[in-house]
């Protein structure tokens, strides 16, 4: 049995000795990491490490459970033979207490025995027997009376050498059986704590696969658009390459451009900006994006809220100090849009921070830019032409989110889901045009706007990285390899289905590679030489039509985005499930 326990441990010990030797690449610092296919390469390693512990600890822990079903029948023999070892000593004590009665018997016949021999010697009683018949009697009498005696030291020697025999075996087995429980109770503590060590090193690797997990889902929401942005203090800067007027030098070129950018919720400000631009008024402007709110005006300009490293601060020196939108706009036409995003951003603060009693509110995108001096300018006089305005739905301040650019669809949310009283409010979905969905696109107000983020085609990350490509323009054969990576990855996962370019894998398919993939899975693709989509009343791309070297292939805007985002080029992407597909 020994042998197993053994064994077990050495996989452990060797486990855990060899286990940073065979990690190819430092994964100890998740957050320095930016490249996906090491990301990758490092969960796998930290999976498999994870899997080689538990792997090792299983038997051990089913050891341990067959050792503890042991100890219990041990324990319950040990209790047993204590138990005996008591009535035992119980017995030895009652035998010695019999043998001392017994040798004090002994010992006043002897003595008595003694005395009558040497007071009445034998042959004086024999002389003084009255006859013959007498004399053989009393020689009779003790005769047979020192039988008795001799047999009763015989009795009482072997029963003082049982006695002590006795006494030795007992002692002998009260030290076996208290050895044997030390044994089990050492034996059980020292696998217990093994397992333990194993187990906090599982959970150790836990974390660490947890964390590459976060980055890898960071650097793919980049990739993807999930995060939240808006204009900031000026506007969003232009890329020519990232328009459709673009050459890239080559033909056929297709490009994927996104409508907007997340999150397509509450207000818009570019559209709010072209709102403006068209005559809107600041009421009109957010009753537009919150649909059927109330606009308080009379709420207290002294509310202490909370504000994450400044401390305590009223609600309107907080707002004047917002850096959201530029002060030109103010300037050319949109000062009733800097009204409403004052409002927004005012009602906001007080929506997250529970109207100040709850925590402290962020000071960057992820909740609202804000910087510690006052803004100033058109900002400042759009804050104080708006002094104490919140938006209220049923008497409750509503989370007023906003945007820089939806693409020209608005999508509905919950405006009080932050409340835990259970009441709700749906903002409206809508299409952000000056008439509907046959208005978009040209009548979009974030178009009217000049919004860069419109209609853009994404091929760098946020840092400004893009993996060493000048625009994001594809070839016909890298279309078609878009195709053959949607084919390989229906047919299941594959971790190589990752971006060309260096900057998003160590060890991607190639174009060939995947091709060759692709065929042996159904069809491979070489060349795509049209592609045309459809789009949903709702505001998303319905489906994507490619003309291929193989005919046509058609599948839904979803697929088509979640694909392109896992193997198009180094950072070229779609940030919104409201795009479309140029060709050069």
């Amino acid at each position: 049995m020994k042998w197993r326990y053994l064994l077990i441990l050495v996989v452990l010990l060797s486990f855990f000795a060899g286990f940073r030797s065979v990690m190819a690449i430092d994964c100890s610092n998740p957050e320095n990491m930016n490249d996906v296919g090491q990301l990758e390469e490092c969960k796998k390693d930290l999976q498999r490490s994870f899997d080689l512990s538990f792997a090792a600890t299983t038997p051990l822990e089913a050891e341990i459970k067959k050792l503890g079903v042991k100890i219990v029948a041990l324990q319950r023999g040990i209790d047993t033979a204590q138990a005996k070892l008591k009535t035992t000593e119980a017995g030895i004590k009652e035998r010695s207490e019999k043998v001392s009665t017994q040798y004090l018997v002994l010992a006043i016949k002897i003595r008595g025995m003694y005395i009558r021999l040497r007071s009445e010697p034998l042959w004086a009683s024999l002389l003084s027997s009255t006859s013959m018949g007498e004399a053989r009697r009393e020689l009779a009498y003790r005769q047979e009376s020192n039988d008795k005696d001799k047999q009763l030291i015989v009795n009482l020697v072997q029963e003082i050498g049982t006695l002590e025999k006795d006494k030795i075996t007992f002692e002998k087995q009260k030290e076996q059986l208290a050895k044997l429980q030390t044994e089990l109770d050492k034996q059980n503590s020292f696998f217990q704590g093994e397992v333990k060590k194993a187990k906090t090193y599982q959970s150790d690797l836990s974390g660490k696969i947890a964390a590459l997990s976060a980055k890898q889902a960071a650097i793919l929401a980049e990739k993807q658009g999930t995060f939240s942005t808006t204009v900031g203090d000026v506007p969003l800067a232009d890329d020519p390459a990232s328009r459709p007027d673009y050459n890239p030098g080559f033909s056929p070129a297709f490009a994927t451009f996104s409508f907007g950018a997340p999150h397509f919720k509450g207000m818009s400000q570019y559209g709010a900006y072209g709102r403006a631009k068209s005559g809107q008024n600041a009421e009109d402007i957010l009753r537009a994006y919150y649909g059927g709110i109330d606009i308080k005006k009379d709420y207290d300009p002294g509310k202490q809220i909370g504000v994450k490293g400044y401390g305590r601060m009223d609600i309107e020196t907080y707002t004047k100090r917002i850096y959201e939108v530029p002060n030109s706009w103010g300037d050319d036409g949109g000062f009733e849009a800097l009204k409403a995003q004052a409002v927004a951003a005012r009602t906001y603060a007080l929506a997250w921070t529970n109207e100040g009693s709850g925590g402290d509110i962020c000071t960057d995108q992820g909740c609202q830019v804000y910087k510690n001096s006052d803004k100033g300018g058109k900002w400042e006089e759009a804050v104080n032409a708006t002094k104490g305005w919140v938006l209220t739905k049923d008497g409750k301040i509503i989370k007023a989110w906003y945007a820089s650019t939806s693409g020209g669809y608005q999508e509905s949310y919950d405006a009080l889901a932050h409340r835990k009283d259970g009441n709700g409010y749906q903002t409206p979905a809508f299409w952000d045009t000056k008439d509907g969905r046959s208005g978009w696109t040209s009548q979009a107000y974030e178009k009217i706007a000049g919004s860069p983020w419109f209609y853009k085609a994404w091929y760098k990350s946020r840092s400004g990285n893009s993996c060493g490509r000048s625009h994001p323009w594809l070839t016909a054969e890298e279309m078609a390899d878009l195709l053959n990576a949607w084919k390989v990855l229906k047919n299941g996962s594959d971790s190589r289905v990752l971006p060309l370019g260096g900057c998003g894998g160590d060890n991607p398919y190639s174009i060939e590679e995947l091709r060759s993939k692709a065929e042996s899975v159904g069809s491979g693709y070489s060349s795509v030489s049209g592609v045309s989509v459809t789009y949903s009343d709702g505001g998303y791309t319905a489906n994507v039509r490619f003309e291929t070297n193989k005919g046509s292939v058609e599948m839904s805007g979803s697929e088509f985005k979640s694909v392109f985002n896992v193997r198009a080029p180094g950072w070229i992407s779609l940030k919104s499930g409201l795009f479309n597909i140029e060709k050069k």
